[in-house]
């Protein structure tokens, strides 16, 4: 496992996990799911699943099977959020966050195959 590697899925970890608490209590993040079309439970949802995921990435140093799951998981959520923003019609600039992050967490996920 590279150091580039490490870094990449502990950034990502920190990034999924300030987004899942961020979804669970921010003002901002219950407007945007609601822009989105989404259900309070739906954000709720979501936000659980980006702290568990999050566990599950750094859980990837140790059992990288696990990590594999996780950012497999990460990099399907970020696809959804992508066919939504598109759907509602935000510009490629609102939706660039999640094309980054399908990338990243496609990159974690053959990483993590490779050590599996």
């Amino acid at each position: 496992m590279t150091t580039t590697f490490q870094f990449g899925l502990i950034l990502n970890a920190l990034f999924f996990l300030f987004y899942g608490f961020q979804s669970l209590n921010s003002q901002l993040m219950i407007d945007e799911f609601k822009r989105f079309g989404m259900t309070d439970s739906q954000r709720k949802f979501t936000g659980i699943l980006q702290i568990a995921g999050s566990a599950g990435v750094l859980a990837g140093l140790i059992i990288p099977v696990i990590g594999l799951l996780a950012a497999a998981g990460f990099t399907a959520m970020m696809l959804v959020a992508f066919l939504v923003r598109i759907k509602i019609k935000d510009s490629i600039l609102q939706a660039m966050p999640s094309i980054i992050f399908i990338l990243i967490n496609g990159w974690l996920t053959v990483g993590f195959f490779k050590l599996w």
